[in-house]
């Protein structure tokens, strides 16, 4: 056996090549690669793995492994020894070219040495960073299953973290976007060798795609959304208050990402620039409806982060489901906010969790990126399985600062809180009760009844009172549009699939229903508009081009459907909700022309 070493100067790792039956130019390609190899290795690597690693070419490795670490010598696949002539061999991963393949072969594997030796796999921060996130409950353990399965540069990074250190090692020392696309783990990776591989200026912007409504309100969405770190003042734990919804019943944790306007230095002024503001929100669907509990318990839904408008998010929760908001400052420095939107980043494009009721909610979900993405506080044992409770872990932590709420006015007037509309509904009650002899005292009892009998009430009611239930009439057709929608995904989610297990065809509206929401599960699943692409981790500005076009097209189709759905949406609906829909919009017809005929009845203008 013939030995040619590579000894560099002051290196401990050695790499010794059997030349045995290789021709000499066979064995001055291989040396070719070693050395190309040990150049491009950390010298802090090369002086913790103080050994000598015999290199051979094997006949006895499957032909779609390129490379293997064995005990004591790494083997690389006789196979694709053609390679370094640059000949075509198997398909090489990643798109690259042949011999590139190799070399990141002999990296990968050198990297498992290392790591047999060091433990790199094992570092909590690395952990964290990778996927392997902590378990709420239980103080050191961490969840089996790697979720950030989307936009990966090597799915077989997700078998174990001693193979996501392998892939990842060779991709911060071979790809030069690696600093930009994953740059919390190039950082981390440059800390620990003390090694930084040239990259590219990193586009400081992170892009997402916002699944806010649209401004003519037909509820499609999907428009790309830039969030400028610099301009990011605060970040707040957003809590939408509990109510008796089973699965609402210990509220909604959310963080609030406090963007001030264009050309605004950041500072306190900025939380005036609401239209900017952000909410950081998981979810199992934009409209974060709950079909089953036990569907949630077992962990049917998926868990996504969105990025939603501060304003829908408001509406959402104070008019449609009468829940207060709570906005509590954290106290994160300007390096930690760009940690974690680094973070929420990572998650909005990779991250496919499943949701469950108890151990991964979104109090949970809501630590999980708190924790991973503020490296302090991951020592500050937050975990909590409630919204409520990650709130007092905070404050106890002095994370959160509460005392923004004694005021209740100045919490109003700086935003701190939103009031859920339930007190203005209360009170436009109280103006009809004034006028009338009604038998409900609370404004719940009031929109309970049918709509057929709220209306019998109308004809004794005056000016004031008519412009109060007006208002009220409002309120009950938002709710019943809200239950409207839940029967529809209802009906696609559940009736569909047992219709299809009975081989029955889909109407035209079923058919636009099931389309539209399928077409829209991007807003959930950004990594779908790019899955035709090579690329991974964080989109770059070479993608952003048809990430734009995919977004503008998805959104054309989704309109086209809305319309389309429009005019069938009533076959869809079972006739109690039908039924519903029309009295309530009947009421508000009615009203509204009584409130016409009193005003020209007291003399004033006519009223549109």
């Amino acid at each position: 056996m013939l030995i040619s070493p590579w000894l560099p100067a002051r290196a401990a790792l050695q790499l010794q090549l059997d030349t045995t039956a290789l021709t000499p130019a066979q064995s001055h390609a291989s040396q070719r690669l070693l050395d190309d190899a040990m150049s491009r290795l950390p010298q802090r690597f090369k002086a913790e793995l103080d050994r000598q690693i015999p290199v051979r070419w094997s006949d006895a490795l499957p032909d779609a492994v390129s490379g293997r670490a064995e005990r004591s010598a790494l083997l690389l696949n006789r196979r694709w020894l053609p390679a370094l002539d640059g000949a075509d061999v198997v398909p090489a991963a990643g798109g690259r070219e042949p011999r590139e393949e190799l070399l990141a072969t002999v990296l990968h594997e050198l990297a498992h040495f290392h790591d047999r030796q060091h433990r790199l796999s094992a570092d909590p921060r690395l952990l964290d960073l990778a996927g392997w996130q902590v378990k709420v409950k239980r103080l050191g353990a961490r969840q089996s299953r790697n979720p950030f399965s989307d936009r990966s540069p090597d799915v077989h990074e997700l078998t174990s973290p001693r193979e996501f250190v392998a892939v990842n090692f060779e991709y911060f020392l071979l790809d030069p976007d690696y600093a930009c696309r994953r740059p919390a783990l190039y950082r981390h990776f440059n800390a620990v060798f003390d090694w930084s591989p040239a990259h590219p200026d990193c586009a400081g912007d992170l892009v997402h795609v916002s699944a806010g409504n649209d401004a003519d309100g037909a509820g499609t969405a999907g428009a790309l959304g830039r969030i400028d770190p610099r301009r990011v003042y605060a970040v707040e734990y957003l809590l939408a208050e509990g109510n008796d919804e089973p699965m609402s019943r210990w509220g909604h944790s959310m963080l609030r990402l406090v963007v001030c306007a264009p050309g605004r230095e950041p500072g306190p002024g900025c939380r005036l620039d609401l239209q900017h503001h952000l909410v950081l929100s998981f979810r199992a669907f934009v409209n974060d409806v709950q079909l089953s509990s036990w569907r949630g318990l077992s962990g049917s839904y998926p868990s996504r982060l969105f990025v939603l408008p501060l304003s829908q998010v408001v509406e959402e929760y104070t008019r449609d489901q009468l829940r207060g908001l709570q906005s509590i400052p954290l106290a994160l420095e300007r390096e930690e906010i760009q940690t974690l939107l680094e973070r929420a980043g990572q998650l909005h494009w990779s991250y496919d969790g499943r949701y469950y009721f108890v151990s991964n909610n979104c109090a949970v979900e809501t630590f999980k990126l708190l924790h991973d993405g503020v490296p302090r506080l991951a020592q500050a044992r937050l975990g909590a399985i409630t919204p409520t409770g990650l709130l007092k872990r905070l404050h106890r932590r002095r994370v959160a600062d509460i005392g923004v709420l004694d005021d209740a006015h100045e919490a109003r007037r700086l935003g701190y809180r939103f009031d859920s509309l339930q007190e203005r509904f209360q009170a436009m009650f109280a103006v009809v009760r004034q006028e009338l002899p009604l038998p409900q005292t609370g404004v719940e009892d009031w929109l309970s009844l049918p709509a057929e009998q709220r209306r019998g009430w109308f004809g004794d009611a005056g000016m004031r009172a008519t412009a109060a239930l007006l208002l009220l009439e409002e309120a009950a057709l938002r709710r019943q549009i809200l239950l409207a929608q839940q029967e529809l995904k209802r009906r696609y989610l559940v009736a569909d699939s047992a219709r299809a297990a009975a081989g029955g065809d889909l109407g035209q509206a079923d058919a636009s229903l099931r389309q539209i929401l399928q077409d829209s599960g991007f807003l959930s699943r950004p990594a779908e508009l790019l899955a035709a692409r090579e690329g991974y981790g964080l989109p770059q500005p070479t993608e952003l081009a048809s990430l734009a076009t995919e977004t503008a097209q998805r959104q054309l189709r989704l309109a086209d459907l809305n319309d389309r759905l429009a005019a069938q949406v009533r076959d869809l609906l079972d006739p109690p909700t039908r039924t519903n829909l029309d009295e309530a919009q009947a009421n508000i017809n009615a009203l509204s022309e009584r409130l016409r005929a009193l005003h020209r009845e007291s003399g004033g203008l006519e009223l549109p």
